[in-house]
Parts: C-alpha cells; structure tokens; sequence
C-alpha cells in the first residue's frame, strides 16, 4: 500500500481499536512478535511452533520437537532464534535459519517461562515448578551449566504489604540488615533491558534482583502477600509491572540501576474484580494492556502517566490468556483459553486520495458532473508548457529507500525467513 495514501492521523494511533482478524493454527498457548514485528510464533497445546507471517497470516514454517503444550516464546534481537519452554521439562533454542533445535536443557519438572538473555542467545533464566529458578549457559554444547537461583529474598525495608507500597523500595542489604525467609518458591523471571538483572517472583509476594554476573540476590521488593504470576519490565526500561494474585497491577518507576523502586500507579477493578494474566507495555511505556480473566472477555488499555483507562478491545468471546503487543504494526493480538485462537486487534487505516492532490474532493455518494469544453484535450507541450504543472514534469524517485515507517519508527535490518511452508523435527 502506497503510505501517501495513508491517513497520518491515523497511522499515528499510539494503540489498535478494532478486532480485525480471528487466527486458528491449532490450540494455541502462547504467542510472540519478534522485534522487528513481521513474524508472530505461536506455540501449541501439542507442543508445536508455528511462524506466521504478519503480512500474510500465512504458516511459513512449523517446528517439532516438544511433546506437550508450550508455555513461553522469546525471540532473539536479530529474529533468527527462538527460546521455547515447555510442559515436557523442556527449553529448545531453535535456529530458524535451518528450523533445527542447536541446544535444548532438560529440567527436573514442568518450566514456568523462560527469558532470554539480550545479546547472548545462548543464556538464559527460567523458572521452574516446585524447584528453584536457574540460570543456564548454553555456550559450550558439551558442557551446558545450569545454576540455581536462590528464591529466598534479602528483607531490607521494614513494614507489611498494606498500605506501604510508598516506603517499599529495595536497596541492596548488607551487613546485619540481610534477612532471610524461607519457603519461597520462584513462579517468574524477567530480564531487564541491558540483559544485567533477572527479577524473579515469587510465591510470597516478592520480587528478587539478580545481578547476572554474580548470579547473587542485591536486593527484594516486597509486593504482596500474594503470589507473583508475571514480571513485564517497559522497553524504555524506565518501568516495571508486578502483576499479583491479589487482581492488582502495581507499576513501579525503576532506577538505571534498578535497585531502587517506586509504586506510581494501581490497576484494579474492585467491583468486577477482574483477574489479570498477561501484561504488555507500549513501545514509548506510555500505555499498557492487560489481558483479563473472568466476566468481561476484553483486553484494557491504560495510559501509565496518569493510570486512566483509554480504551477496551472487545469483541472476543471468550477468557483470554497471553497477549501481546506490535509496536511497529500498532496490533495487539490474544489467545483464548476454550478454543485456543488467536485475536488480532489493529487500526483500520482509511485510504484519502486527498493527500496525492491537494484539490481532490471526496464525496460521499456519485454526483453527476459536467465537464469543462477544455478540460480534457491533449496539451499541447511546445505552445502550453506553462498550463502544465510544476509537479508533473519533476522525477519520482522509486529506488530510495525510506528512513522511517509511516509511524515514525526507523527501519532495521533483521533475520529474514526464506523457508516456506516448512515442517522440520528438531533434532
């Protein structure tokens, strides 16, 4: 589509309002947009992988090799790999260049989610049921190294849960102020942007950082007395999202160091009382949506600043489960918990030829028009050149390639799936 037929205004929609398509590549459990936005991995209840291509909403390749459902997806930075974890004990790194599993760690019980490492496609912090979280290096195929991650917090702020979240701020303990509490059980990991920090969940309420190089707990945030189902950390790296058992949102403003925290906004709706499962911020972290579970079938969009609510994708008639967020094509899509599809929500972009030429006027319906004796003869280029227009006789350059995308975002080269129609086994 020529882009100068887009409506700029419309194309600059910081969030998508209409439910576009419905998508069924089996029971799907888990979905994740690459960076770039135009492929979108969609695990299975079987424990297949499909690629689909967000241009077409076509299947270009399917991966095989876990047996039971998938329960995370993580992309690689170029596009080419891709971390899935399973309810087999299962993690594969999967080259898409081949369609091939190149490492794959098996574990002592079903896997949580798992993150990847940014700029490290061989590492990788997972959590774990009914065991500790592990961080795993892949590096050396020969000798894989899984290392626990201890899910005990280090208490240094003092005060419950309840009507303290102001004065919960974690900073790292030391000396006799380090604590420990026991029974602690990490339900999910999250990685923060420059790949340094892994935040772990846990059963009771508490957020651990993990300096990924000593693999030592600096410092906890206590949450809730409630366990933590997910950890969503702004692509800005500027917020982060705690999103409890308790149908509580808790975004908290991060430090660059992310040892200091601070409680900005609450999310909850106490008369529905809505259970939220999946979280996903905006590119800019202006806005943030929220999958829901319960009564209403619908995804809510805030806007972070202020924590009001913008807009409600409806149009599914179902609970849903995971969701997530194309920055680059503005589209949020979601997963159903009864028939496992896929809803896609996007922005209708209405076509105006006004913007080829200025004095083009649209019309609702046909109107009959009388033409001009003149208006329609041939010029004549030796004796009327001055009846011909400016922009007429100028070269349109077709080979340049653009900077920016019609929604301001700069383009960028990444990994490029030439297989189609693939089905390959891993190995």
């Amino acid at each position: 589509m020529n882009l100068a037929l887009l409506d700029p205004f419309a194309v600059a929609s910081d969030f998508p309002e209409t439910l576009t398509e419905t998508l069924s590549y089996g029971y799907s459990s888990a979905v994740k947009f690459n960076q770039k936005g135009d492929y979108l991995a969609s695990g299975l209840g079987d424990g297949t992988i499909v690629i689909i291509d967000v241009e077409t909403n076509n299947t270009i390749m399917v991966l095989r090799d876990h047996v039971r459902a998938i329960t995370s997806l993580c992309w690689s930075s170029s596009g080419r790999y891709l971390l899935s974890s399973s309810r087999d004990w299962k993690v594969n790194l999967w080259d898409l260049k081949t369609g091939k599993v190149v490492r794959f760690a098996v574990f002592s019980s079903p896997i949580w989610n798992c993150v990847m490492i940014p700029d490290h496609v061989y590492q990788f912090a997972a959590a774990v049921v009914d065991d500790e979280a592990v961080f795993v290096d892949m590096e050396d195929e020969s000798d894989i190294k899984i290392t626990q991650l201890s899910p005990d917090p280090v208490e240094s702020v003092e005060g419950s849960s309840e009507g303290n979240e102001e004065r919960e701020a974690s900073v790292p303990a030391t000396g006799n102020k380090r604590k420990r509490l026991k029974k602690h059980v990490t339900l999910t990991c999250a990685v923060s942007i420059d790949g340094r920090y892994v935040f772990a969940g846990t059963n009771r309420g508490w957020v651990n950082v993990i300096y990924t190089d000593t693999l030592k707990t600096i410092g906890s945030l206590k949450v809730c007395d409630s366990n933590i189902k997910s950890i969503e950390i702004a692509p800005t790296g500027e917020r982060m999202i705690v999103n409890s058992g308790d149908k509580t949102l808790r975004q908290y403003s991060v430090s660059s160091d992310y040892r200091e925290f601070e409680l900005e906004q609450k999310y909850q709706d106490v008369v529905n009382k809505i259970q939220y499962n999946s979280v996903k911020f905006s590119h800019d972290s202006e806005y943030m949506c929220a999958s829901t579970l319960g009564s209403t079938h619908d995804i809510y969009i805030w806007e972070t600043k202020m924590g009001s609510l913008v807009k409600i994708l409806e149009g599914s008639k179902e609970e849903l489960i995971e969701v997530d967020w194309n920055y680059r094509r503005c589209s949020i899509v979601a997963t159903g918990m009864d028939s496992g599809m896929i809803y896609w929500w996007s922005v209708v972009v209405p076509q105006k030829w006004s913007n080829l030429a200025p004095d083009f006027e649209e019309i609702e319906e046909n109107i009959d028009y009388e033409e001009k004796e003149d208006e329609f003869d041939m010029i004549d280029s030796d004796r009327d050149s001055d009846r011909m227009d400016a922009k007429e006789q100028s070269e349109v350059d077709v080979v340049t390639r653009e900077e920016k995308d019609a929604r301001g975002f700069p383009f960028i080269d990444s990994f490029v799936i030439d297989s189609v129609l693939t089905e390959t086994d891993g190995a």
